[in-house]
C-alpha cells in the first residue's frame, strides 16, 4: 500500500453532502466533469501531436452526438456534477459546439460550463459561445513570441488568437484563463515575459507541468520543468497562494498585489496531487476515464440509449469504486494515454 493510500485509509468516512452523490472508496467527492467532444486537433504541438492528428475512421470512435451528450450530462448532474469542462482534441472543430454548450448549460444542476480551446476559431466565435452559455474560457497559448509559438504549435496564429482573447475580455465571462505548458528548451526563457504580461492583464495564467505520455518519453526527458521549482520562485517573489474553490480544477493559484492577473500551477508530479481530485473524464466516444493516466475506460455509450437512467447511474457508481488512489507518473507509468489530445488533458 502506498503512503497516499494509507493516508486515505486513515480518514474518517465523511457523510456525503446531499448534492454530492459521486464518491470513491477514498471519500473523494466529484463535482467536476471533463467532457471531450472530439479527439481531432488541427494543431501539431510538439509536446502532444508532433506529427499532427492521425485520423481513425472506426465507427466506435465516432464522437457522441448532441442527444447522447444531453443524456450523459443529465445523469452526471443528477449525481452531483456541477461543473462541465468541454475539451477536445480541439472542441471548436465541432460545428455544433454552440448547441452543445447550450444543452449542457440548460441541464438542471449544472452551474458552470467551461471550455479549453487552442483559440483557432476564438475571434470568430467567442461571442456566440458566450451567448450559448459559456462561463469560463481557457485558451492555450504556449508562447507570447510569434516565432516560438509557431515552433511549438506548428501554426502562425498567435496574433489572431490574441485578437480573440481581447474580444473575450469584453464579454460577461466569469473567468478567462491562459494555459502554457512550460518547456525547458523552448519557452522557459519567456517566464519573466509571461509575468510582465499579467502585470496589466487581468487573467489567470496557468503554467502546466509537462507530463510524460506513451509517445513523448525522450521529449519529456529533455523538456520537463519542475512545477515545484516554479512555485518556490513565485513564493520568493511575494506571490501568495489562494484558497481553492469547491469545484476548482487541479491548479494551485497565486496572487500578487502588484499584478492584475493571477497565476495557476498545475503540478501532476507534486506530492498529494491526486488527494484533492474532484474530476472525472469522459472521452469523445463515451468512455468514462477515472484518471488521465489510468488503464482503459468504462464504455458508457451503450447505456445512453436506454430510456432509464438507472443502468448508467449504476455503471458510474460501480466504476468509481475502482478509481485508484493516485497515478504513477513519477514511476513512468502513463497508462493508456498515448497523447494528451485523447482526453483533452
Amino acid at each position: 500500500m502506498s503512503s497516499m493510500e494509507k493516508d486515505f485509509a486513515s480518514l474518517t468516512p465523511l457523510a456525503m453532502a446531499a448534492n454530492i452523490q459521486l464518491h470513491d472508496q477514498y471519500q473523494r467527492e466529484f463535482s467536476y466533469l471533463r467532457l471531450s467532444i472530439t479527439d481531432v486537433c488541427n494543431y501539431s504541438c510538439n509536446y502532444c501531436l508532433p506529427d499532427g492528428y492521425q485520423c481513425e475512421s472506426k465507427p466506435a470512435n465516432a464522437p457522441l452526438n448532441v442527444h447522447e451528450i444531453k443524456n450523459l450530462v443529465r445523469v452526471f448532474a443528477n449525481k452531483g456534477i456541477k461543473k462541465v469542462r468541454i475539451t477536445g482534441g480541439e472542441p471548436s472543430l465541432r460545428k455544433d459546439l454552440s448547441q452543445i454548450i447550450e444543452v449542457i448549460k440548460q441541464t438542471p444542476g449544472i452551474t458552470e460550463v467551461a471550455m479549453t480551446t487552442n483559440g483557432y476559431k476564438l475571434a470568430e466565435n467567442i461571442e456566440g459561445w458566450v451567448s450559448a452559455g459559456l462561463d469560463i474560457l481557457n485558451v492555450s497559448i504556449d508562447s507570447l513570441d510569434p516565432r516560438m509559438f509557431q515552433l511549438i504549435t506548428g501554426h502562425n496564429r498567435l496574433t489572431k488568437i490574441m485578437d480573440g482573447l481581447a474580444i473575450a475580455q469584453t464579454l460577461p465571462l466569469k473567468a478567462i484563463k491562459v494555459n502554457a505548458v512550460l518547456l525547458k528548451t523552448y519557452n522557459l526563457a519567456e517566464f519573466e515575459h509571461f509575468l510582465n504580461w499579467i502585470k496589466t492583464t487581468p487573467i489567470t495564467l496557468r503554467f502546466i507541468e509537462l507530463m510524460e505520455t506513451g509517445d513523448n518519453r525522450d521529449y519529456f526527458a529533455a523538456n520537463h520543468v519542475s512545477g515545484q521549482a516554479i512555485k518556490n520562485q513565485l513564493i520568493s517573489q511575494g506571490w501568495l497562494q489562494k484558497q481553492r474553490g469547491p469545484h476548482a480544477g487541479p491548479a494551485q493559484e497565486f496572487s500578487h498585489p502588484d499584478y492584475l492577473g493571477s497565476i495557476g500551477l498545475i503540478m501532476p508530479y507534486s506530492t498529494d496531487f491526486c488527494k484533492s481530485c474532484n474530476r472525472l473524464r469522459v472521452s469523445s466516444s463515451g468512455k468514462l476515464h477515472l484518471c488521465l493516466f489510468g488503464d482503459g475506460g468504462e464504455d458508457l455509450r451503450p447505456l445512453l440509449q436506454d430510456a432509464s437512467q438507472q443502468p448508467l447511474q449504476q455503471a458510474i457508481d460501480s466504476a468509481l469504486m475502482h478509481k485508484p488512489a493516485q497515478h504513477y507518473l513519477a514511476q513512468h507509468q502513463t497508462g493508456t494515454t498515448a497523447h494528451l489530445a485523447m482526453l483533452g488533458g
